[in-house]
């Protein structure tokens, strides 16, 4: 399969922005690496929108830019000319496009200080952050169920989301409802629990699909570290080391055993 010159620029964009999703991506069939790279490429433009301007309007106007390109592949019409936009067009077919919506629109909590405002608000932000880019990916690959995915899609965006914490204190924001040891704890085991429920459900994801959930395969270890030692998640000190991060996808990708 031959990339053009977006999606190779796609994949630039993630390989500086996103190593894990990339290293992801490059171990996901060549024929995949079609829709994942504007898919990723897409999420790295819109998780750091609110980021690059300290005006909350200028914030607010960069991620509804990105509501607008996805409301013109979702109208199954004329796209505007992006080299992330285009490859997107081609990848994800329009009504999985008007699902992308809400995943954006969620991400203006990143534009403020407010913290979140109960734990139904919470699961949102990570369902519709994290599950909805998991499950569009996976559907725009192949068969996949939908809650199947999303449970996955949760447990790795709780994952990410302890990952990135101190980054998100550091900047102001208040990014758990419950930051202490038992609160860290009890979120690490509600996304285990939903890892596990995935995972019993393997066969509703086709083989295609599969490709999509290659992205999260650190979940389990994270979320076990958070689980046994909390303070690591404050102290930004989970993951793999660098040959365990590259084996244990290699693994993955080769059983397909997610």
């Amino acid at each position: 399969m031959t990339f053009d010159d977006d999606l190779n620029a796609c994949a630039a964009l993630i390989q500086r922005a996103d190593p894990d999703r990339f290293l992801a991506a490059m171990a996901a069939p060549v024929e995949a690496r079609a829709v994942l790279f504007p898919l990723y490429a897409l999420n790295v433009e819109v998780s750091r929108a609110p980021w690059v301007t300290q005006e909350p309007m200028i914030a607010e106007m960069r991620l509804q830019w990105w509501r607008d390109a996805l409301g013109e592949i979702a109208m199954g019409g004329q796209v505007r000319r992006h080299e992330v936009v285009t490859p997107l067009a081609a990848a994800v077919p329009p009504d999985l496009a008007g699902e992308l919506d809400e995943y954006v629109a969620v991400r203006r909590w990143d534009i403020y200080r407010d913290p979140f405002e109960n734990a139904e608000h919470f699961v949102k932000y990570i369902d519709q952050s994290a599950g909805t880019l998991t499950w569009v990916a996976a559907r725009a690959l192949g068969d996949a169920d939908e809650g199947v995915v999303r449970d996955f899609g949760f447990a790795a965006g709780i994952a990410n989301w302890f990952r990135a914490i101190p980054e998100l204190e550091a900047r102001g924001r208040v990014p758990l409802l419950d930051g202490t040891p038992d609160g860290v704890r009890r979120l690490a085991q509600e996304a285990l629990d939903r890892l596990a429920r995935a995972r019993s459900n393997r066969v509703a994801v086709s083989r295609p699909a599969r490709a999509a959930l290659l992205a999260g395969w650190q979940t389990e270890t994270i979320l076990r570290q958070a689980l046994s030692d909390p303070v690591r998640v404050s102290e930004g000190n989970l993951g793999q080391s660098e040959f365990r991060r590259r084996t244990s996808l290699m693994w993955v990708a080769a059983t397909g055993r997610w």
